[in-house]
């Protein structure tokens, strides 16, 4: 068994896996294999880590600090038992961008911090009273709205970047597409980050890029760091990000778990606990928010390989690069058009992973309560509507959180005393059932 996440059984002779095998948690393989393992995962969490801070403005460099020790603080914490890379988040773009237009750096590494200890309170609960009060207070139709408002949120900026330099945009975007379905293996799991390197050299050729800043850079120094401040309305901003990292942080542990034939459910909060944790770390400093990498389960499921040694190493090496200077302004000079035509993508897919939820979890659009919440939160967000209050404006994000998860049980209370609808969280398929059943004779 692993003690503090350190120290690993040889899986057999080091070199091979047999048919049917996995290399557990607290197993590894070879060093020189478990080094390669680790660098496969270090590509796989690249493009999508280094696309928010490229995003939004924050420094590239200090957020892949931040992500290698994130993801140290993680094995330690959850002692080995769940693989995970500590990537940033989606969830964390629309808030930060709005932010950092409103407030600046300062404020929106505020919200960074506040949404990094919010999600330890709920991994601390989680782990002392378990997780069923999460399905109350976030039922599928409010989680699946709520994640799908935070992505659709973006269709202005998305637009915006597209239409800086439309043929590399467009090209950014047809190269993911493309290299998802016909990529094999690992290759279509980094359909992202090969449609970006695409975008990125068409680019190049147009004379979209400037090299002057990589030029000038040296090879060995200090990522910038830069100190939060706290606002109202930016923190605000970044509540609904909460209940996101909350449902990815457990699906992860549910998928690792599944994978590895092992229970991890008396470890979810501590996962929840160490996500919080290496979010309020980056934020404190400069960094993006984090959360666990579906891409690095891509990894694992095609290597059958789920040692944390392997992320242990990937750690390693984000932490080394990002006291390369001249590797991060490399980075930081990926174009506005690239990014557009990667944001049109991650955008829409962050939106349909809230009719994901909605569709695995069956829910019943057919009854009001459902529907109404959702429908208005949703428009509240893609249009970004406004509301000033004295000193502080509350945007799309906050504003379409709060008409769904307040919608949704309000109503759902007064239909307990009217009775005139059917309970919002029966499956939709029970009630179609219960339509067709011919009654007894």
């Amino acid at each position: 068994m692993l003690v503090n996440g350190l120290g690993w059984t040889l899986h057999g002779d080091g070199r091979s896996i047999d048919p049917g095998q996995v290399v557990a948690p607290d197993e590894r393989l070879s060093w020189p294999l478990t080094i390669g393992i680790g660098a496969q995962h270090v590509v796989a969490m690249f493009g999508a880590t280094f696309l928010v801070p490229l995003i939004t403005g924050f420094p590239p460099a200090t957020t892949l600090l931040f992500s290698g020790l994130g993801t140290m603080l993680f094995l330690l914490l959850t002692a080995g038992r769940v693989p995970s890379y500590l990537g940033s988040s989606f969830a964390f773009i629309a808030p930060i961008q709005a932010s950092m237009t409103s407030h600046g750096m300062g404020a929106a590494l505020g919200g960074v911090v506040v949404t990094g200890l919010l999600l330890f309170g709920v991994g601390l609960l989680v782990q002392t009273v378990g997780a069923g009060w999460l399905r109350v207070l976030m039922p599928p139709a409010v989680t699946g709205a709520i994640v799908a408002l935070i992505g659709l949120n973006l269709a202005g900026p998305a637009k915006n970047n597209f239409l800086v330099s439309p043929v590399s945009a467009l090209v950014t975007l047809l190269v993911i597409a493309i290299v998802t379905v016909v990529g094999p293996g690992l290759i279509g799991r980094l359909g992202i980050l090969i449609g970006v390197i695409a975008g990125y050299l068409t680019a190049t050729a147009r004379g979209e890029v400037d090299f002057t800043k990589v030029q000038n850079a040296s090879w060995l120094g200090l990522p910038p760091f830069h100190a939060p401040s706290f606002q109202l309305s930016a923190i605000l901003l970044f509540l609904p990000v909460v209940l996101v990292l909350v449902a990815e942080n457990i699906g992860h542990v549910k998928s690792v778990a599944q994978m590895t034939g092992r229970d991890l459910d008396d470890v979810s909060g501590r996962a929840l606990m160490a996500d919080g944790l290496a979010t309020t770390l980056a934020g404190s400093a400069g960094g993006s928010g984090t959360t666990t990498y579906a891409e690095n389960i891509g990894v694992m499921a095609a290597t059958k390989v789920y040692s944390t040694a392997a992320y242990w190493v990937a750690a390693c090496f984000a932490v080394l690069l990002s006291f390369c200077p001249k590797f991060g302004e490399a980075i930081a000079t990926v174009p506005t058009g690239v990014l557009g035509g990667a944001g049109v993508m991650l955008y829409g897919m962050i939106g349909l992973l809230g009719a994901r939820i909605w569709i695995e979890n069956d829910v019943d659009f057919g009854n009001p309560i459902n529907l109404m919440p959702a429908a208005a939160g949703l428009i509240i967000a893609i249009a970004d509507l406004q509301w000033k209050i004295g000193n502080q404006t509350f945007t799309g994000i906050a504003l379409g959180t709060v008409t769904v998860l307040l919608g949704y049980h309000l109503m759902n209370v007064l239909n307990r005393v009217s009775g005139n609808l059917p309970d919002p969280e029966s499956r939709r398929s029970d009630l179609l059932d219960a339509e067709h059943r011919t009654p007894e004779a």
